[in-house]
This record gives structure tokens, sequence and C-alpha cells, in this order.
């Protein structure tokens, strides 16, 4: 599927990064498959690790979109810090009250 994606890519990083894998994959698939001799197609892949190829990339695009969240809540809290600090004020009332001893 991603050598079919490849022929009518105009950036096969981009390509990479949506498949979540390296660029050099891409470019060495193409290579194995241009390697098979005419009227040949490369060996069947074996279910199980076709299998096992799909979970990974699934996995690498949950950590992708996770990676994402935490930098923008990153981003978000050091904006809320910026702020508290431009206002003067160190952070919200305490939720208890000092003891009288």
């Amino acid at each position: 599927m991603a050598l079919d994606r490849m022929q009518g890519c105009e950036s096969f990083g981009a390509l990479a990064r949506e498949l979540g894998v390296s660029r050099r994959s891409l470019y060495r698939w193409q290579a194995l498959r241009n390697s098979a001799k005419p009227g040949e197609e490369a060996a069947p892949p074996d279910p199980r690790e076709a299998s096992l190829s799909k979970q990974v990339e699934q996995l690498k695009r949950l950590l992708a979109e996770k990676i994402l969240e935490v930098d923008f809540f990153k981003g978000a809290l050091q904006k809320v810090e910026a702020r508290r600090q431009r206002n003067g004020k160190s952070g919200g009332t305490a939720s208890t009250t000092k003891s009288g001893t």
C-alpha cells in the first residue's frame, strides 16, 4: 500500500510521517519491489508479520497523538504561568486555614 501511495506522492517525507515509518524504509521497500524480476512479485508477507506491522503503525500513530497533546498542555501551562507572573499573583487561594497555635 505504501509503495502504491509513493507513486503519486510529492513528498516522501510527509508520507513517511503519515505512515509512521522512516523515509529510508520507504526507499528500501521501493528498491526491493524494483529488484523483483519482471512478471514476478515479491514473496507474500507473513500474515503474522503483517498484523504486527499494522499494530506497530497504529501504536506509533497513537504515540504521536499523545506527544502532540503533551506539547499542547505544556505550552498552555507555560502561558498560564507567564500570565500569573505578569499579574503579580502567586497562584490560587489556599484550601486550608492557618491554625491558631
